[in-house]
This record gives structure tokens, C-alpha cells and sequence, in this order.
């Protein structure tokens, strides 16, 4: 196993830029990226020495448009090369990146390039600026607007090919850093607020530097590891822990070519680490339930003890379980069922690293029994993201771990969980308002999470902040999807569900006179037994997405259940003031919302 001497401290880069630096010179012959070039059909090495190339070349073309310190810059584009290139070339110059997400709606994007005052938009394709440009018409604050493809309109003085737009690639150029401090504004990364408009989280080069650098405490990465990186560069988890990370270990990350086609990436990279979301060993679990059904009882039989028996090692690694004459099962029991998983995962991962939500205990379990080592962490964009994670020598999957180091946690008012760290954002972008609310006068943070502290592990124990976290990590303010979709009168109550689901649905009462004109628009009669249809159920939707056109893209209700029976005080489902009670509604409705959601 090599050695994880080659981290760089934090005394030797001070912001994030002079980390880059500190790398490329380190160890410039070493494979900094890799990707898939689908031109040539191959995969092609990018070494640290040919980074700093490119992030010269493009800091020249950013330079050009004379952009002062402080300016900001935006990208919408997939994670590559490239992402870096940008991105390491705007912020050795003293400019600002905001993240985009790819699939986010062209109205989103539009009012956080006003909020933000973007001066440059970084596309991946026309595609994109097809969605956009009508967005766009009034933001003549962006001066300038650069892809990785050609537009259509390529007339438009403001619109450039990234070809066009970078300097000639036979001169030299100088990679330079500004004289930027720790505490200087960095990124700004919006975030779905509850009013509906997102808000954008400022974190400094101190901020990520630290969150890069402390979580090495409790998991060793090394210089010879390997990540395999596709959950979006836009989310912290992901730009912290799958990008700063392995620049500030040495290690060497391959970006995936598509969600799709991860299985087969997977296969042909052999990634040593995975930095993931719950979503993706949810899928991989439902597929291998899927299969079990199909064979044998002694095919089953064998899964089942294979789990067991290295659920028991495991625990007995961990200290909290004594040795068993059937651990000597185990070495035949993960060469028949545990190797074959591995296998599938590239067979030389030795960690997975999940996070953005929580992993329900029976995935986690089945993954850990199999022989693979999955540590869970907790954060939250705002604090960099990472606030915890669990030791390997201490790894309590249940908990999202143990605080990481120099984070205080305390308990709040309601068990709510309470963080003061290096990690924390300088605030909200023209939100003080909102920044007081989530940081009080001495400086920690109100995480809106129930936790109990058990032997120095956080566990989660419920959400006090009406916020939905989805099994991919992304973060929903129900009450105000239920309010727009209340605004149509066919819709007299709504509860969004989601929470560690990979999907909204909804549980939806409609208006019995509403419910009698769209039964007849759609020649079913307006009895009970029709409400919930698949020609119900898709107008329904139609309906429902009518009305969410101005939240983000992940915000969309994929199923839905109907009833005429009205939620009250009187049968549980409201509380005195009117309130729903979420509990009472997600219990009746149990067997619906299972429904909703088999298969995934």
C-alpha cells in the first residue's frame, strides 16, 4: 500500500489556487484527471504538468475580459477537465465561481445569474443556450457567454466557442495566483430556500481548504488511490470531497460518462474510492433483491449468510462483537457471493464515502456484509458541506459519524443539532436576513436537524425545518410545492413525500366538483374507483407541473395518489391550527405510498 505522506498541509496553500500550485509542482508527472473522449472511443490521461498548461491558457482568455477581483463568473457544464481548467483559471485571478446544475430550469438559472450579477456564463452546449436565451434577454449584465459546443447563433457578438474564445495553444503562458487571503469570498452555491427562490451560500478559500483537509483525520486517502467522480461538481459534496480532496492527497480522479453508463465505468476504471449518495447503492440493492426473487432458495440461502457472517466480521473489526466459529465460513462465502458484487464495482474499491443524505441500515448492512467498506458522513452546504464522518476504527453505520476536527457541536432548543466550525459560510449573498436566522451572535450554526450524541456519533433522529432530503442529496421545502399546487382549484389539500426517497410523489385530495369536470374531460365516470387511473394520474401530474414552473428542475412530482376523503381535526390529519400532521397522513396512506414508489 503507498503512502499518504504526499498531503499537502495547510501551511503550505493558503488559498486555492496556490493548492493547484503546491500539486503541480509536487508531483507534475503524475495523472492528475482522466476522462472519456468520445471522438477517439478511449480514455485519455491528463498529468498535473498538462493541467497547469491549460489552466494558464484559459486564465489568459479570462484575463482578456478584464474582469475586476471579486466578479462573478458561472458554469453549467458536466464534470471534466475542463470544470477544473475554468475554475482554477477564474479563482488564481481573484474571480468568484457559481455553480450551475446542468439540468436546473432556464428560469432558475436566470435569476441567479441576476442575483449573483454574473459576468460570464460557461455552457456545455447549445442545448442549453436554446433553454436559456429567452431567460436571458433582460441579463445584460453578462458580458459574455462561452461553450463547449458551437451555437446557432453565432452571429451574437456575446456568444463564443470555447475554441474561439482561448488564446493560441502553441504560445506559453503563466499560470498566476492573486494575492488572495483564506477568508476571501470563494464560490457562491445556491441552495433551494424555503421561500422557493434559492439562496446563494458564500464560502471562502478557508472554508473548502479546511473541509478538504480535515475529513484525512479519519479516512486515509492515498497517493495511489483512484475516485471515480460523477455525482455533479455543482454540489459541495462532490467539489469538496471528490475534487479538493484528492488534489490536496495526490490521488488521481476519472470522470464517469454519465449516470448511465456508470456500471460500465465502474468495470473499466477500478476506482480504489466512491464519493456517493445513498441513491446509487439504493439501485444497486433493488437490482440484486430483484435477482434473488428470481433464484433458487439455496441461492438465497447463500446470499443471506454470506451478509451475516460478514455483517458479524465486520463487527468484530469494529470491537463490538465477539469471534464465531462461522466466520471461518467467510472466505468461501465472499468468494462465491461478496467477490461477485465487488467485481461489479471494479473489484479493487476499498471505500465508499456516502453522503447528502441518510443510507437506511438494511443497504448499508447488506454493502458492509458483502466485504465493502462504507463510511457515512453529514454536513450541509453551508458548512462546506462536511460536518462528521465515521472513523473506519470507529464506524457506526447507523450514525453519520463522528464531528470532524476543530467542529464544536452542542444541542439546541428541541435536540436540534448546533455546529460551530472553520467550515462555516461567511452567509448568505444578499440575504442578511436570512443569514442571522441560520447563524446566531456567537457563531454556530442552526442545522434544522433532530440529533441525539451517543459516544461522541451523531445520529439522526427527525427534521425540525420542513425540508426534504431525497436519497441523491438534494434538499425540498415541501409546504411550498403544496402551496402552489394548491393554488389549482382541483386540488383541496397535498402532502409531498420524499424524504430518503429518490422522488417527489404526493398524496393529493381533490375538489369532489373539480374531480366530477376533469372525470368527464376525460370520459371516466366520477366514481372513487377511477381516481386513481393512469389516465387520472397523468392529468393530475399535467396539472401539478402546471403549477411548479418556477421550481427547479429536481422539484417534479413523479407519482401521485388521489383521494376525495378531506383531511381534518377530527380523523388525526390536522392539528388546531390547521396544520397537516405529516405522520398521521404518510401512516394511512402507507400502502399507496409504497406503491409509488416499487421498482426504485
Amino acid at each position: 500500500m503507498a503512502n499518504n505522506k504526499d498531503i499537502i498541509s495547510l501551511d503550505e496553500a493558503t488559498n486555492l489556487a496556490e493548492l493547484f500550485q503546491v500539486r503541480v509542482k509536487r508531483t507534475p508527472d503524475k495523472v492528475a484527471y482522466r476522462y472519456f473522449d468520445s471522438a477517439l472511443e478511449q480514455w485519455i490521461d491528463i498529468t498535473w504538468s498538462q493541467m497547469a498548461d491549460h489552466v494558464a491558457r484559459w486564465q489568459e482568455a479570462l484575463r482578456k475580459e478584464n474582469f475586476e477581483p471579486g466578479d462573478r463568473v458561472a458554469l453549467m457544464v458536466n464534470n471534466c477537465p475542463e470544470w477544473v481548467m475554468f475554475e482554477q483559471a477564474a479563482i488564481g485571478l481573484g474571480l468568484v465561481v457559481v455553480p450551475l446544475y446542468t439540468n436546473d430550469r432556464a428560469e432558475n438559472i436566470a435569476y441567479i445569474l441576476d442575483d449573483a450579477n454574473v459576468k460570464l456564463l460557461f455552457l456545455q452546449n447549445n442545448d442549453q443556450w436554446q433553454m436559456l436565451k429567452n431567460a436571458l434577454v433582460s441579463k445584460s449584465h453578462v458580458q459574455r457567454i462561452i461553450g463547449m459546443e458551437y451555437f446557432n447563433e453565432a452571429s451574437d457578438e456575446h456568444l463564443m466557442t470555447v475554441d474561439d474564445w482561448l488564446p493560441d495553444p502553441i504560445e506559453q503562458y503563466t499560470h498566476s495566483v492573486s494575492q488572495v487571503h483564506k477568508t476571501t469570498l470563494a464560490t457562491i452555491v445556491y441552495t433551494s430556500g424555503t421561500t422557493g427562490k434559492p439562496k446563494g451560500v458564500m464560502l471562502s478559500h478557508g472554508n473548502i481548504l479546511w473541509n478538504a483537509n480535515s475529513p484525512l483525520d479519519s479516512v486515509a486517502v492515498y497517493d495511489s488511490d483512484e475516485f471515480l467522480s460523477f455525482l455533479p461538481l455543482s454540489h459541495m459534496l462532490e467539489r469538496t470531497a471528490g475534487y479538493y480532496l484528492p488534489m490536496m492527497s495526490g490521488a488521481t480522479v476519472s470522470y464517469a460518462r454519465s449516470i448511465e453508463q456508470l456500471a460500465e465505468d465502474l468495470v473499466t476504471i477500478k476506482p480504489t474510492v466512491l464519493v456517493t449518495v445513498p441513491r446509487i447503492f439504493e439501485r444497486v440493492y433493488n437490482k440484486i433483491q430483484s435477482q434473488l426473487a428470481q433464484k433458487s432458495s439455496i441461492a438465497r440461502y447463500l446470499f443471506n449468510s454470506a451478509v451475516n457472517v460478514g455483517w458479524h466480521r465486520f463487527k468484530c473489526q469494529q470491537r463490538k462483537a465477539s469471534w464465531h466459529p462461522k466466520l471461518l465460513f467467510w472466505p468461501v462465502l465472499y468468494t462465491l457471493v461478496g467477490k461477485k458484487i465487488m467485481q461489479k464495482l471494479g473489484g479493487k474499491m476499498r471505500l465508499a464515502v456516502s453522503g447528502g443524505a441518510p443510507l437506511a441500515s438494511d443497504v448499508a448492512k447488506t454493502f458492509i456484509g458483502l466485504g465493502l467498506t462504507i463510511t457515512q458522513g453529514y454536513g450541509l452546504t453551508e458548512t462546506s458541506p462536511v460536518i462528521s464522518v465515521n472513523k473506519l476504527e470507529d464506524n457506526e453505520p447507523a450514525s453519520v459519524g463522528q464531528p470532524l476536527r476543530d467542529v464544536e457541536v452542542k444541542l439546541g432548543e428541541n435536540d436540534e443539532l448546533l455546529v460551530r466550525s472553520p467550515g462555516i459560510m461567511i452567509g448568505y449573498w444578499n440575504n442578511d436576513e436570512a443569514t442571522r436566522e441560520m447563524i446566531d451572535a456567537d457563531g454556530w450554526l442552526w442545522t434544522g436537524d433532530k440529533v441525539k450524541i451517543e459516544s461522541d456519533h451523531i445520529y439522526i433522529t427527525g427534521r425540525l425545518k420542513e425540508i426534504l432530503v431525497l436519497s441523491n442529496g438534494e434538499k425540498v421545502p415541501p409546504a411550498d410545492i403544496e402551496m402552489a399546487i394548491t393554488k389549482d382549484p382541483l386540488f383541496d389539500q397535498v402532502l409531498v413525500i420524499g424524504e430518503a426517497k429518490p422522488y417527489l410523489s404526493a398524496i393529493t385530495v381533490l375538489n369532489p366538483d373539480e374531480w366530477a369536470q376533469l372525470a368527464k374531460s376525460l370520459d371516466c365516470d366520477p366514481n372513487e374507483e377511477y381516481l386513481n387511473s393512469e389516465s387520472v394520474h397523468n392529468a393530475v401530474k399535467e396539472r401539478i407541473a402546471n403549477c411548479m414552473k418556477d421550481f427547479p428542475g429536481y422539484a417534479r412530482i413523479y407519482a401521485v395518489h388521489n383521494t376525495l376523503e378531506p383531511w381534518t381535526i377530527e380523523n388525526g390529519a390536522m392539528t388546531p391550527t390547521l396544520k397537516q400532521r405529516r405522520a398521521p397522513i404518510i401512516e394511512k396512506y402507507s400502502d399507496a405510498i409504497q406503491k409509488m414508489y416499487e421498482g426504485h
